[in-house]
């Protein structure tokens, strides 16, 4: 079976502190299942969850199998990762061209296999935005304005300085009411948008809300 990342094997996330952590992340970036990677390797899929879940740690031999599965080689699993981009200038935003009336400027370096993401959200007054829900942590700061979010049956008048945080699984929606444009803070699990394929740089991060890429 080929490898279906054909440009090799990211650095393991920085945020890492395991043989397990690397494992998980490698499976998922091939996009292998559990029973996939046992084939490959001769171990149970049982096993790999256990190990997965920091239940169960992977012998050297264990892990030369599951490195010869996922088609890196085992330092992959015993050397720290690099570094890479962690930087992000004030003077170059990352704006996304969406088809929507909320600005979104990536705040976060995007280096691949990152695990968590932070945006500046500038959402205009009016719309209502249908509820939406996903996997992961989502961690939203009011910075400029108020904004009323719903998450699931509870509703929540924010303002400057307050915050929200709350597993993404469960659906949720926000509106401003307000006359002025609200900004917020968000940080959060997984990436929002993919690191590959970045849309073109802006000149400034406070073009237009409605403006496109």
């Amino acid at each position: 079976m080929k490898d279906r990342n054909t440009k090799g094997p990211s650095p393991a996330p920085a945020a890492q502190t395991s043989v397990v952590e690397s494992l998980k992340f490698r499976r998922k970036e091939l996009g292998l299942t559990l029973h996939e990677v046992a084939r490959r390797s001769g171990l149970s899929p049982a096993f790999i969850s256990l190990a997965e879940r920091h239940k169960a740690v992977p012998s050297i031999v264990s892990l030369i199998a599951l490195a010869k599965a996922l088609e890196v080689d085992i330092n992959y699993f015993l050397t720290p990762p690099k570094i890479g981009k962690i930087l992000r200038r004030a003077s170059d935003p990352e704006i996304f061209p969406m088809d929507s009336p909320v600005t979104y400027v990536r705040l976060s370096a995007g280096h691949r296999g990152q695990m968590m993401d932070s945006f500046l959200f500038t959402i205009p007054s009016g719309p209502q935005f249908p509820r939406v829900h996903r996997d992961g942590e989502s961690f939203y700061y009011v910075l400029e304005g108020r904004l009323q979010f719903e998450v699931e049956d509870d509703t929540y008048e924010l303002g400057p300085g307050d915050s929200l945080h709350f597993n993404s699984q469960h659906h949720y929606r926000m509106q401003n009411k307000g006359t002025k444009d609200v900004k917020v803070l968000w940080v959060g699990t997984p990436p929002l948008f993919p690191t590959e394929g970045k849309p073109k740089r802006a000149k400034r991060a406070t073009r237009s809300r409605r403006s496109k890429e």
